[in-house]
């Protein structure tokens, strides 16, 4: 009687809160404009209808109902669903029936034919170029980047220079047919429709910002993009601002037909809107000089707790990814759609150039697009023919061709396909195409740029060159590196000083401007390394033997020596092109070995299993450098921490694979004593040559600059800090550094904990991008890098895989030899000795501005960059943007590498088990972080059949309890409830010491939205946790037990799914 009365109870509890939500939406729809009735009529009958469907015919009934309607109300509900949120859209889609394009209907249905109904437009016409010119002169729209929230496609986000919060462009219709990466122009909303900012609402901060990122997510909860912390300031973080921004409208514009005409028209009466952003007068503290981005800057920084939203005008230049789409079809609609007509062979000839397929790209920052079933590839379009199923289990390439205003989805052509989703090599290509990175053979052209082999240096070069091949000279490498860019050398002068020396690859020596082999290098740009796979930038020919710094060969090499004392001050500097010789490669552990004593000097000499030694040295010489060269290194270590430098490291997953390049294993690793020797000399040695070529060519550098965090998210952070009792000054990088340390200190016993703060706080910071010198002339300010606390900052160290290196190379070598150029001018100076000595006025320490500033200097400057080929400031700009944007694709494809890598292991493992700690929490989802993988999920428990959720949003706190009552379908909406399974592995008490791993029934077989089976599991071994019970109490920061799997692969985009481990007799 009591679990009857307790189900009754619940049940009028839930009939009552049903009750209250229709209210809430009959008095939201009569405040909704007319314009938008027939939308709301149409997407209100489907929904009423689809709850009298059952779920085994589910689809056949919505075949044969939207099968009679006109294809124009097909698309309107196709774009509603799209809208819908949380998990609605996946369904909607994958329910859709296959349509003709451009026929009458002829199954009983209204004769209205699709061309009379295509001249409807869904979306509003792009304004003319003229309307759009004039805008952006007189500060009426702005022209950004669009980026799009992986969480929810729904949300998109502008980023317009000079602003510092991005402009929401929220829902379908504002975002008028934009894709993520594309440069569009927008008009921004008045100040009165601006939203909230998330996690402005006081006590709930923490459970706002993950709320706000809920809608739109795909079935199962697993974003595909998770925010991840980098280790190193200096990396790319990745630009992703899933927490802001919230759903402002859902309905559609009017479909009336608008000309370019009325268009421009439309325009202009808009500008002359009294409600503009455009024409509101200053606010307080505003000035009446400021332009159109100052000022909208200035009304960001007035309402902080408002983000401004816009939408999307214009469209200015189309991503590349646009060409780069890969995706899986669905072709089971399309084969009963076929059945249907298969007796009318005239009417099935007719349609099949009208029919098309829905494709689902991998990436959920893209909308589902169509597919003309005659624009497939013959290949393809035969197996269709054949009625071949496993047509699904392929990835696909595809291109976006069109998206027309009267479409709710994009057009897309398949070229070709990748393979089975579910293998690796597929996969792998995939990765590269979606990111447009080139991993094809050289050309001839460019490999006939290459000396001819064997090579040797040529003696021209010793008469020009310094050479040092009688200096103890060596590489710290990873064990597998092949491109040798870098080696280091010591010396000790005296007591309190040293003289160290860094020498790279000479690679410009072989890389000529303007040459093939610079062509193709630049179209590259970076090397790209998906291990054990490396997509090189230059030809192995070059980069790993002539080009390399290989032990035992003379080699052509950049030098830069400094004369540093005990406190690590540089006291004088020399740079300049040598000839080399290594005498051994060492790697990270070889290196480490020796700083912690493991090597024994004295018998150093007879030691196993270490590198070969070249040349007249002896392990002595060598083992006596790397340990001077470590305590230099934490000198200037402690140096760059005094004056402000931040580093935010956390562990890093590290894969193990076979022969044949499949990971079996893995195991996290954090870097140690070796790695840091070897980067501070690299980022010494990158500091000088940023202040030698900015000296010498202050608009035709290429420089490397860190923004500042973004001060919202860097604020979130702080207060994430203060509500759990931890003390924060991010007032400065020093200061940021300093408490994050103290931090470290106080948490030396959770270090999980210290790991997720260390990747929320990586979240606050902005991308290192090149840029040109010339760019930012008048804002010295912005030059600067934030993560090492300097004012200036480049890349030269690694021109074997950067392209960026090779133009600070010839830059640098143009410094030189007009340096030359002028001393011969000038005449030489005598030092005490009585030999002739070059005065460095150029690349010494102290800058000559008089010598640089006189005709002479002007002179040797301008001829050099001549010779050098240094690109002009406006070419160089180009060139750093683009560098910048293939940086970004080849972090991408490595992440995605490693993802895949992971996937791979769960699939053979089946299972993980791992305690998880709550990062965020709120009513409908939880995310968490997984210290084993270093991963951050989410867990979505919002109507999920059996299952109760309480949300205590005083004290941010959830109860999630079992159920005796099953719900079959959503309240309002379509679909049905999730299944327990989606969300918790619940396992019963008496089955833990017999089987485990065993899942057998309906409850926990559902993974995800393709309903695919989830077989036996078993935990891998060394991870048994203890499963949790019912009720479970959420809090945040609290540790919880946790399933990993792997979902998808030939059914679907890779995630790696994550469920709450449960025990319960209720199972």
């Amino acid at each position: 009687m009591r679990g009857d009365s307790g189900v009754t109870q619940q049940s009028v509890i839930v009939e009552r809160v049903e009750d209250t939500d229709k209210d809430k939406k009959k008095k939201r729809r009569s405040r909704r404009p007319k314009h938008n009735s027939a939308c709301n009529s149409v997407n209100e009958a489907r929904g009423e209808s689809s709850h009298s469907l059952k779920s085994e015919d589910k689809t056949k009934s919505l075949t044969s109902s939207m099968s009679c309607s006109s294809p124009k109300q097909q698309g309107l509900e196709m774009a509603s669903n799209e809208q819908t949120p949380d998990r609605a859209s996946a369904i909607a889609f994958s329910s859709m029936p296959t349509m003709h394009i451009n026929e009458q209907a002829g199954s009983g249905c209204n004769d209205t034919s699709v061309d009379q109904v295509d001249r409807k437009k869904l979306f509003t016409p792009y304004w003319p170029i003229e309307a759009v010119n004039e805008a952006l002169e007189k500060g009426e729209a702005f022209k950004g980047l669009f980026r799009v929230n992986a969480h929810n496609r729904l949300e998109a986000y502008c980023k317009i220079d000079g602003v510092p919060t991005d402009v929401l462009i929220n829902g379908v219709l504002s975002q008028n047919r934009a894709v993520e990466g594309d440069i569009v122009v927008i008009k921004v909303d008045p100040l009165g429709l601006w939203t909230k900012m998330k996690g402005s609402n006081g006590s709930s901060n923490n459970s706002a910002q993950v709320e706000d990122c809920n809608s739109g997510q795909d079935v199962n909860g697993l974003a595909g993009n998770s925010d991840k912390g980098k280790g190193k300031v200096d990396a790319d973080c990745e630009y992703a601002d899933c927490r802001s921004g919230s759903l402002l409208e859902k309905g559609f514009y009017d479909e009336t037909e608008v000309t370019g005409t009325e268009a421009s028209n439309y325009v202009n009466v808009y500008h002359q809107s009294s409600s503009d952003f455009s024409q509101m007068g200053p606010f307080p503290g505003q000035s009446d000089g400021l332009n159109s981005v100052e000022r909208l800057a200035v009304m960001t920084n007035q309402f902080p707790l408002k983000r401004p939203t816009g939408r999307v005008v214009a469209l200015v230049e189309k991503s590349l990814r646009r060409d780069a789409i890969v995706g899986f079809l669905h072709v089971k609609q399309w084969f009963s759609y076929r059945e249907l007509y298969r007796k009318d062979a005239k009417k099935n000839s007719v349609a099949f150039d009208h029919e098309y397929v829905a494709l689902t790209p991998t990436d959920p920052r893209f909308p589902k697009m169509i597919v003309f079933v005659r624009d497939l590839p013959d290949c393809i379009k035969k197996r269709l023919e054949d009625g071949d199923v496993t047509i699904e289990m392929e990835l696909l390439a595809a291109q976006i061709e069109d998206w027309s205003a009267e479409s709710p989805f994009p057009r897309a052509r398949v070229s070709h396909s990748f393979g089975r989703g579910g293998e690796l090599e597929p996969q792998m290509n995939a990765i590269l195409y979606q990111n447009t990175i080139c991993c094809a053979d050289f050309p001839p052209q460019v490999l006939s740029c290459l000396p001819n082999i064997p090579w040797d240096v040529p003696l021209e070069e010793f008469q020009t060159r310094k050479d040092l091949r009688d200096l103890c000279i060596f590489t710290i490498d990873p064990s597998t590196a092949s491109d040798l860019d870098d080696a280091l050398s010591v010396e000790r002068l005296s007591k309190d000083s040293f003289r160290v020396g860094v020498h790279i690859a000479d690679v410009s020596y072989f890389v000529l401007a303007n040459t093939a082999l610079d062509i193709e290098a630049q179209i590259r740009s970076t090397s790209v390394y998906m291990f054990p796979r490396k997509i090189q930038m230059l030809p192995s020919l070059l980069s790993e033997q002539m080009g390399s710094l290989n032990p035992g060969v003379d080699r052509l090499a950049f030098s830069m020596f400094w004369e540093l004392n005990s406190m690590g001050d540089v006291l004088d500097r020399w740079i300049g092109h040598t000839v080399i010789r290594s005498c051994c490669k060492l790697s990270y552990k070889h290196a480490q070995d020796i700083i912690e004593g493991i090597i024994d000097v004295e018998k150093s000499n007879t030691l196993e299993g270490y590198p070969l030694l070249h040349g007249q040295f002896e392990w002595t010489d060598v083992i006596r450098s790397v340990k001077c060269l470590h305590e230099i290194s934490k000198t200037l270590k402690e140096k760059r921490y005094n004056d402000g430098a931040l580093q935010l490291e956390s562990s890093k997953v590290v894969y193990l694979v076979d022969e044949y390049g499949v990971p079996y294993d893995s195991r996290l690793s954090e870097r140690i004593d070796s790695n840091y020797l070897v980067e501070e000399f690299m980022l010494l040695a990158n500091m000088t040559a940023a202040e030698v070529i900015s000296r010498a060519f202050p608009d035709s550098a290429l420089l490397r600059r860190h923004p500042e965090p973004n001060l919202r998210k860097l604020k979130e952070f702080e207060a994430f800090c203060c509500k759990h009792g931890l003390s924060l000054d991010t007032s400065s990088s020093s200061k940021f550094r300093q408490s994050l340390e103290k931090i470290r200190e106080e948490l030396k016993d959770d270090s999980v904990l210290f790991d997720i703060l260390i990747s929320y706080a990586s979240k606050s910071m902005q991308l290192a991008t090149y840029f040109c010198s010339g760019e930012l002339k008048d804002n010295l300010y912005d030059w600067g890098h934030y993560g090492l606390a300097i004012p200036i900052y480049t890349h030269f160290t690694s021109p074997l895989r950067r392209y960026p290196d090779i133009l600070v190379h010839r830059t640098l070598a143009a410094v030189i030899e007009a340096e030359e150029l002028y001393q011969k001018q000038s005449g030489l100076h005598k030092s005490n000795n009585g030999k002739e000595v070059s005065r460095r006025c150029f690349t010494g320490i102290y800058f000559d501005k008089e010598a640089a500033a006189s005709p002479q200097g002007k002179e040797a400057l301008s001829s050099a960059a001549l010779k050098h080929g240094i690109p002009s400031p406006e070419l160089l700009a180009d060139v750093a943007a683009y560098c910048n944007e293939r940086k970004l694709a080849s972090r991408h494809a490595e992440d995605a590498c490693e993802k895949l890598y992971m996937w791979i292991l769960l699939k053979k493992k089946e299972i993980l088990l791992s305690d998880a700690r709550v990062l965020g929490l709120g009513p409908k989802f939880i995310s968490v972080y997984i210290q084993k993988l270093a991963i951050e999920r989410r867990i979505y428990y919002d109507e999920v059949e059996g299952l109760t959720v309480e949300w205590l949003e005083s004290t941010s706190t959830v109860v999630l309890n079992l159920s005796g009552r099953k719900r079959l379908f959503k309240r309002g909406g379509l679909g049905n409830y999730m299944a327990l399974g989606n969300v918790a592995w619940v396992v019963r008490p008496y089955d833990l010491g017999v089987e485990t791993g065993c899942i057998n029934d309906r409850d926990a077989t559902c993974m995800t939205n393709n309903e695919a089976a989830f077989p036996d599991l078993e935990p891998i071994a060394n991870s048994w946790i203890d499963p949790g019970t019912f009720p479970l109490t959420l809090h945040l920061l609290s540790t919880i037990p946790v399933a990993v799997y792997a979902v998808g692969g030939d059914d679907g985009p890779l995630e790696i799914g994550v469920r709450l481990y449960m025990s319960s007799y209720l199972k």
